[in-house]
């Protein structure tokens, strides 16, 4: 696992943040049938995960439905996770929701052995962007972890607030949601602006659902860096498209992007939550029982669940005659 060493601005502190690259993995969080956590299925689900090979691991984030979860659980979650993976790539771990659950969420996943934090929204609420840096600030000073902050939903930054935000110690990075390229035009100009001189490495992601559909928008702007739900349960696919697009393959990304892609977001948008819900059920038509979702969720129609296997049937199809080219 690569770390950066990292002097924050004019103060006194350091600390290590894990460098991330690559595709990244969103496990799911497997319920067994009395609807407890199944840590069995979940260790198996991160295992085969990290035998394809991703770049970092987030456990118990949106895809692994940090809303269901109590504070028991989630520990047991990032807990898991974190002893599958060994060492071998960084562990990030979900926090968010009311300023307390946040900061005490944070702790835990600080003992269960994190390497860093991802910053959910609040709930309910709509606040000023002092309010959100604020919050922010309150979470980071938790604990020592690195953390991503996700700008989505209710926690809408400005540019000037993620500059703010930019330059408190342990942020060490964005992740976009909203998917207004015009407004993180101009974030990723006032953080690059705010920490220029700065020996302060600072990543940012597209965490748009299914952001493959968008990684060549993002990347237009320097955002390389992109969530993979899909990674769940097709990494060959997650994999393949991640390569052409590294290697400039237009050919294929436009195949994967026809076949499977596009197709899965037009499904995606049919029932609310079904980004959560899809993907768990994509990683059950793959042979690992990780059970349904948790309400307020619901999982998928059964002409949806036929629906995603003949999109997943096409995508892989698309990979293997790639592989065959």
């Amino acid at each position: 696992m690569v770390y950066v060493h990292i002097h924050i601005l004019s103060t006194a502190r350091s600390f290590l943040v894990p460098n991330l690259d690559g595709v990244l993995f969103f496990p799911v969080t497997p319920f067994d049938a009395s609807g407890a956590v199944d840590t069995s299925a979940l260790a198996k689900h991160v295992r085969a995960g990290l035998a394809a090979g991703p770049g970092g691991v987030f456990a118990a984030c949106g895809t692994g439905e940090f809303h269901a979860l109590e504070p028991q659980e989630y520990a047991e979650v990032v807990r898991v996770a974190v002893e599958v993976t060994a060492g071998q790539v960084p562990v990030y771990a979900g926090t968010g929701g009311p300023l307390p659950l946040a900061r005490q969420f944070a702790r835990a996943a600080r003992d269960a052995g994190a390497d860093g934090l991802l910053l959910l929204p609040p709930y309910l609420v709509t606040s000023p962007a002092a309010g959100l840096v604020a919050y922010v600030e309150s979470v980071a000073a938790a604990t020592e972890l690195p953390l991503v902050v996700y700008h989505r939903d209710n926690a809408r930054f400005d540019s000037a607030s993620a500059a703010d935000i930019a330059r408190l110690p342990h942020v060490a990075g964005f992740k976009d949601g909203v998917g207004d390229l015009g407004h993180l035009s101009r974030i990723l100009s006032a953080v690059r602006d705010e920490l220029r001189g700065a020996d302060k490495p600072f990543q940012f992601f597209n965490g748009l659902p299914t952001a493959e559909a968008t990684v060549t928008a993002y990347r237009g702007l320097g955002v390389e860096l992109y969530s993979s739900a899909v990674f769940c349960f097709a990494p060959e696919i997650s994999l393949a498209f991640h390569h052409a697009v590294r290697e400039d393959d237009r050919e294929l990304v436009d195949a994967l992007l026809t076949s499977f892609f596009h197709p899965l977001v037009s499904l995606r948008e049919k029932v609310p939550g079904y980004a959560v819900s899809l993907v768990k059920a994509g990683v059950r038509q793959r042979g690992l029982d990780v059970g349904g979702v948790r309400p307020p969720l619901v999982d998928p129609a059964p002409e949806h669940l036929d629906e995603l296997r003949r999109i997943t049937e096409a995508g892989l199809a698309v990979c293997a005659g790639a592989g065959a080219r």
